[in-house]
């Protein structure tokens, strides 16, 4: 591995520094592209205004105008994290404005795929809707809209994936990756899409004299939910998404939160009082997650939903329970993969320039996660296969693929079509993760022509591990409090969280865990003795060593000491 420190620019450390910053904040900030204070301000004030969506008036006139006329809307939801947060954000949100008929529909991962399909529309419409509005969900729609439209249901699509060459004719879009539209924040999530849906409904209804700036419903008790489902999908925390993820946070620890959203930190054993951006991503994201891949992610959305804690209390113990089951069948498929990946070369080379693995036995619901952890084990393109599980289908294989740096996955997937007509019966995605589907018979052939691309694009620089970090951490630094300060910021993709290195002395280490797969070590970091543990590392290392470290606080018996969380060490 490769250790690399960011770019600080002193002269923007010295301004945020002038502005009250905390050197230690302004020198982090500064190397993730902060530039001013100013960005720094998480007030909703400061939230880009939603005028600056394409399509988003017409979103607003077509629901004011169905909440006027009292029709019945139906939110067709996505089945990870955002699409479930989205979905209760819309359905919590349409009712506080005034909707009186407002349902959803989730679709099933196996059975349905993803997005709005025709079987989707006319499930919709056998439901009496006049208006079916999509989440997380719709921008590549095409075929789905249609039959909608054909139905005579109006559709509003709301969306943050790219779109396809050819937009589906909703009577209204709002997703800032459309063509045309020049919203700041192309990272947001569905779940932030759809807020800014309803500050912009909030707004018409306003204007027509529904109710004033004194009278109008306040659309923050959302924020908990919004805050949940842009940090689970991954999505780059630019300056906006920060802001709704910091106002999220502000609510939940001062104990204003959704019942689910506080049962949800009672069954993961997190304090809410002390949220921060790692329990959405650690703690609540993967347990809603994991509905909607082993089993209906209609438990999650209702988890959101209820406002009975006894209820939510309940479906939170569902949700965990089901997340155990899906990390011990992760467990065995990740094992299985792995073995299976290390067959494709001896120990002393190099892995392959990209990894496929297949086994009958995997789980559809799994494959993306088990794809991420080969990724990261072996640092090669990776995609997993299973079984289909679609009646019908049974001899198709559904692939989860994830990347590496410098090689864009569903570019790859493109060309690999194209030499090799027919073997990918459709796929979709972005650079760092895509899905495809392929004939059983044919995952030969999609194996080494996946390979043969990433050995042409990749060089050994791209192959190269590399690590970036923030450098070494000062001796007056590595105190409990200042974790604490460290911790309760906004970090995550694209703002990375705080990861120091630098050489230290290692005094002793040892296997721990139940499994013995876990390092502890006992180092000195600048002559002062520090606890340390590298999770799922068994090797030891040497007398000394160069690691990279994040900062975490262990409690014993009273006592709050720092203890560095090894991200990696040069070796």
């Amino acid at each position: 591995m490769k250790i690399i420190a960011r770019d600080i620019p002193p002269r923007v450390v010295w301004t945020l520094e002038q502005a009250g910053v905390h050197p230690l904040l302004a020198r982090l900030y500064a190397a993730r592209g902060v530039r001013n204070s100013d960005e720094l301000d998480d007030a909703l004030a400061r939230l880009l205004p939603p005028s600056g969506l394409r399509g988003i008036r017409e979103a607003a006139t077509l629901l004011a105008d169905a909440i006027a006329a009292d029709k019945r809307m139906i939110i067709v939801a996505d089945y990870d994290c955002d699409g479930a947060t989205a979905c209760a954000v819309g359905v919590r949100g349409l009712r506080l404005l005034g909707a009186k008929n407002v349902d959803y529909l989730v679709p099933d991962r196996v059975v349905d795929g993803y997005g709005l399909t025709p079987p989707i529309s006319r499930r919709v419409h056998e439901r009496n809707a006049d208006l079916l509005i999509t989440v997380d969900n719709g921008i590549a729609s095409v075929e789905g809209v249609a039959e909608a439209k054909k139905l005579g249901l109006s559709v509003l699509v709301t969306d943050h994936h790219l779109p396809g060459p050819t937009l589906p004719l909703a009577d209204a879009i709002v997703n800032p990756n459309q063509p045309g539209c020049d919203f700041e924040s192309k990272s947001a999530a569905g779940v932030g899409v759809m807020f800014y849906v309803l500050m912009a409904l909030r707004a018409e209804l306003r204007e027509r004299g529904v109710f004033d700036k004194a009278t109008q419903p306040k659309l923050e008790p959302l924020l908990p939910l919004v805050a949940l489902g842009t940090v689970a999908d991954v999505v780059k925390l630019d300056s906006n998404n920060r802001r709704l993820v910091a106002q999220g946070l502000k609510r939940i620890r001062a104990g204003h939160m959704p019942a689910g959203v506080a049962a949800l930190f009672k069954v993961t054993g997190r304090k809410s009082e002390e949220a921060t951006t790692f329990d959405f991503g650690f703690g609540l994201g993967p347990r809603v997650n994991a509905a909607g891949r082993l089993d209906d992610m209609k438990l999650g959305i209702e988890c959101l939903l209820t406002d009975d804690p006894a209820r939510a209390a309940d479906l939170a113990g569902q949700l965990d329970a089901i997340n155990r089951e899906r990390r011990e069948l992760e467990g065995g498929m990740r094992e299985q993969a792995m073995l299976m990946a290390e067959t494709l070369f001896d120990e002393s080379e190099e892995p392959p320039a990209a990894i496929s693995v297949f086994d009958p036995d995997f789980h559809e619901g799994v494959v993306g996660i088990v794809a991420s952890r080969l990724k990261d084990k072996l640092h090669r393109p990776t995609f997993v296969f299973a079984a289909s599980s679609a009646p019908g289908k049974e001899h198709e294989l559904k692939g989860s693929g994830r990347s590496i740096p410098g090689f864009h996955l569903r570019d790859a997937l493109d060309l690999v079509a194209k030499r090799h007509p027919g073997v990918l019966l459709k796929f979709g995605g972005h650079a760092m993760a895509a899905g495809c589907t392929v004939a059983e018979e044919f995952f030969d052939v999609f194996e080494q022509g996946f390979a043969q691309v990433a050995q042409e694009w990749l060089d050994a620089a791209t192959l190269t591990r590399k690590l970036e970090t923030d450098g070494p951490l000062a001796p007056e630094y590595c105190r409990a409090e200042l974790v604490d300060v460290l911790h309760r910021e906004v970090w995550g993709q694209g703002f990375a969280p705080p990861t120091f290195s630098e050489e230290v002395e290692i005094v002793s280490q040892r296997l721990v865990g139940e499994a013995k797969n876990h390092l502890s070590i006992k180092l000195l970091h600048q002559g002062q003795p520090v606890d340390a543990i590298w999770f799922g590392h068994t090797d030891p290392l040497p007398a000394r060593a160069t690691l990279a470290f994040r900062l975490d606080v262990n409690e014993w018996r009273g006592e709050r000491k720092v203890q560095f969380l090894v991200e990696g060490w040069a070796d």
